[in-house]
């Protein structure tokens, strides 16, 4: 491989995943919209939100891990190299930014129904 272009990292991560690549790139669009949706609605950050999905981030980074060794039939005793670590580090921060991410959005759209049915 001489160049890295999009269709070759399209090709590596399906072929790495299958088709949990497409389940987690309609996630992340899911996800994009659902953003921009609460960012709209309220027009500011909740901060007590904010602090509570930090909590969900966490437990969205041990998911993470969990389906990356599911995913690819490994255990904990199979990482070996530095660039194994580096991996399970980086899926970890992705793991808690997707959390995050996910826990302030689906608290947002419960304060936003609330607010809904109490108005």
């Amino acid at each position: 491989m001489k160049e890295m272009t999009l269709s070759t990292l399209i090709a590596v991560f399906q072929e790495m995943m299958g088709l949990w690549f497409w389940v987690l790139i309609a996630a992340s669009l899911i996800g994009l919209v659902a953003v921009v949706v609460v960012a709209f609605g309220e027009r500011r950050i909740d901060l007590a939100r904010f602090i509570g999905s930090e909590f969900i981030g966490f437990l969205g980074s041990i998911f993470a891990i969990w389906l990356a060794l599911f995913v690819t039939k490994s255990s904990l005793t199979d990482i070996g190299g530095p660039i194994d670590w580096v991996t399970m580090v980086v899926i970890f921060v992705l793991g808690w930014f997707g959390g995050f991410v996910f826990g302030y959005v689906a608290l947002g759209l419960i304060a936003m129904a609330r607010r809904k049915t109490t108005a």
